[in-house]
């Protein structure tokens, strides 16, 4: 098995909480940040630009995304330049559709060709990814965000769609694939043995990297322990 510093991937910290954001942005092995309208609202945020505007005072050397919310591809662009104006690192995550099911492409492509860095999220399907990759600049950064964690959602495995979507995106060579919403430790290394480029992860799994390669009999007799003093500690008796 490999260790976290052998991986090849890049790891990007999801989420919104300022101070858990901030400290993730410390750590040498995460190389990037995302967010989203629902992160900030779990969150509590009520001003997404001051929001915005405070974490980019503090992160300027790494990638960030931050995502439009207008449902109408008209405003959706105005709040794209808004967006894009904020820093050199930033990224605008633009959804594959509204929620008219309408497709974002020709938005793509027009901001592709004003050099705006994006972050195509919600995709899940090989046909989005394609659609999304002939949109975008070959020579312009982006990512392509797949939510690998909700297709397993449905019973699907992930991993051969990600594998084909790896060799959909040498198309555009500027354009990296992101690995969304994993749902444990082990979607990293599936995601680094097919050759994703990035995975977006949230606290609640990053903390559980120390795991790595950890011995399985220590980790059942933690099991073990951790049954017994619980037991112990609700007081529990037959």
């Amino acid at each position: 098995m490999k260790t976290v510093e052998q991986l090849n991937i890049k790891i990007f910290a999801d989420g919104a909480d300022k101070e858990g954001m901030l400290d993730m942005y410390a750590k040498p092995f995460i190389k990037g940040l995302t967010t989203n309208p629902t992160l900030m609202n779990k969150a509590g945020i009520r001003n997404y630009k001051s929001f915005a505007l405070e974490i980019l005072s503090e992160i300027k050397d790494k990638p960030i995304s931050f995502e439009v919310f207008s449902d109408d591809f008209i405003d959706m662009e105005r709040q794209a330049e808004v967006i894009a104006s904020w820093g050199d690192n930033v990224y605008v995550k633009l959804p594959v559709t509204n929620t008219k099911r309408q497709t974002c492409y020709a938005l793509v492509e027009k901001l592709a060709s004003q050099k705006v860095k994006l972050n195509i999220t919600a995709i899940m399907t090989l046909a989005q990814v394609r659609d999304v990759v002939a949109a975008l600049s070959p020579d312009v950064p982006s990512y392509v965000s797949v939510f690998a964690g909700r297709i397993a959602d449905t019973a699907r495995d992930p991993v051969p769609l990600m594998a084909a979507a790896v060799d959909l995106l040498k198309a555009s060579p500027a354009a990296e694939l992101i690995w969304a919403s994993p749902r444990e430790l082990l979607n990293i290394f599936q995601a680094d043995a097919i050759g994703c480029q990035v995975i977006t992860v949230t606290n609640d799994i990053l903390k559980k990297l120390s795991l790595v390669g950890y011995d399985l009999d220590d980790y059942s007799l933690d099991t073990v322990k951790m049954f017994y003093s619980d037991a112990r500690a609700a007081g529990f008796r037959l």
